[in-house]
């Protein structure tokens, strides 16, 4: 055998193994999705989203506690509106007595040091369900340029409530840099990041998330803003885009169906933090091949995670947060 053809020898023992990584995962690259819902004392189970539930603002401090003390570093909050009035602008999006604005003032109170995002979307308060603003023309279509200048509203108002980051997932052309600019104006440039789903595709894999947030749409799809899935070319320019458009960090959203897109954000933005959301779908499906005897749980939930990471991910936002609080101390 030719020397050149030995490899084994590098890889033979566990802690060798574990060199082949580029990045060891860590519990600061976890960020654990949350959705808080505006009754403050709701602990209601998601069923088609197992050990994920709605919180209200009054039960935060039993429920990210003991992850705290575990080592939580991050989330990102999702606005779950039961009893507001929905309109067709989302008004409700930046009520300063809606859920996301209350949970950000009672977590920057109780855990100083909790890094805090917020997604920014109309569609959960919007009486249509889409993520933006449509034509006044009944036509149906979406406005970009109202749409952006909304989404920039509500960005803005989480900012000023005291999140450390906006995350837009709305799709809209042209929001990113009206949210940047909004930022700025504001005296908000250097002191909240921008995080954007840059290349969020238009997945089947979202059905459990929209059960959890009651943000499918009343009518049609979201097709004609998040992208075909097949649009490797097309997510390439909306990385680029968002990047010249001033956004901070770069997500890449789901994230085991598009490895190949997250790795060409790696080399398309070396010198941006690159996110990517393990979607409501891809959670559930990992959960369910292991209820019913595929695989070991934590098994696949850390090739999954670990492909994400190989691929050129510095931040995961996965629902396996907390277990992963819990085996990255083992």
């Amino acid at each position: 055998m030719e020397i050149s053809s030995v490899l084994q020898g590098g890889y033979q023992h566990p802690l060798s193994r574990s060199w082949q990584a580029k990045r060891q995962l860590t519990k600061s690259m976890f960020m654990y999705p949350i959705f808080i819902t505006d009754d403050p004392e709701a602990s209601v189970e998601i069923s088609s989203l197992p050990g994920q539930r709605r919180w209200g603002v009054n039960k935060l401090e039993e429920f990210i506690g003991p992850l705290v003390k575990k080592g939580l570093q991050s989330v990102i909050l999702f606005g779950v509106p039961l009893t507001c009035i929905k309109d067709e602008r989302g008004t409700p999006a930046d009520d300063p007595e809606g859920p996301v604005i209350l949970a950000i003032k009672r977590l920057r109170t109780l855990y100083p040091s909790l890094y805090i995002a917020c997604d920014v979307c109309l569609c959960e308060y919007t009486s249509h369900g889409h993520c933006g603003v449509f034509h006044a023309d009944g036509s149906g279509v979406i406005d970009s340029t109202p749409s952006a200048a909304r989404i920039a509203e509500v960005a803005l108002s989480y900012a000023q409530a005291g999140a450390h980051c906006v995350a837009p997932s709305d799709m809209m052309d042209g929001r990113i840099k009206a949210i940047k600019r909004a930022l700025i104006d504001a005296g908000y440039g250097n002191r909240c990041t921008l995080m954007s789903y840059s290349a969020k595709f238009a997945s089947s894999l979202y059905g459990p998330f929209r059960d959890a947030a009651g943000s499918a749409p009343a009518f049609g799809d979201r097709k004609c803003y998040q992208l075909p899935p097949q649009a490797k070319g097309l997510a390439r320019r909306a990385i680029q885009r968002d990047v010249a458009e001033g956004a901070d960090i770069i997500m890449v959203k789901p994230a085991m169906p598009y490895l190949d897109v997250i790795q060409d954000a790696a080399q398309l933005a070396p010198d941006h933090p690159l996110a990517c959301y393990q979607v409501s779908g891809e959670y559930a499906m990992v959960v369910a091949g292991a209820r019913a005897g595929v695989y070991d749980l934590r098994t696949m939930a850390f090739e999954s995670v670990e492909s994400m990471v190989r691929a050129g991910c510095t931040l995961i936002l996965t629902y396996f947060t907390p277990q992963f609080l819990d085996w990255l101390d083992e």
